[in-house]
């Protein structure tokens, strides 16, 4: 897999605890995260699968791979934006996810887009 500036994407990251979801006295504990991604690199390509590793306060790993998101498999020119929201359930209160997205290039090339480690908290819960 290669990355340079011909194939590149940068990806933000939003987080949201959904109280209405969780249920803390069942160690439930529901969060959003909203992805926008921009292809940065210089050739077209397609987002073909996903891969999380999703890690609790009590150190239990959940690893999710999936084709594409949200059952899409997006096309993005470069400079173009795709965004999408899903969730993930956790026993605690706090947890840590990341992963990439394996990417198909016009041009034949394969490439991951690597997601870098973020929080997932209930709010008031880090100081």
């Amino acid at each position: 897999m290669e990355r340079s500036e011909t194939y590149h994407l940068d990806v933000d990251v939003a987080t949201h605890y959904l109280d209405q979801q969780s249920e803390p006295t069942q160690r439930r504990y529901v969060f959003a995260y909203t992805i926008q991604m921009r292809n940065t690199g210089r050739v077209p390509a397609r987002l073909m699968s996903r891969y999380w590793i999703i890690t609790d306060a009590n150190g239990k790993v959940q690893e999710v791979h999936g084709e594409g998101v949200v059952g899409k498999q997006p096309w993005l020119e470069p400079g173009e934006v795709f965004s999408y929201t899903s969730a993930a359930v956790l026993e605690t209160d706090i947890g840590v996810m990341q992963g990439c997205y394996e990417m198909h290039a016009a041009d034949g090339t394969r490439f991951e887009a690597q997601v870098p480690a973020f929080t997932l908290t209930v709010p008031r819960t880090l100081h």
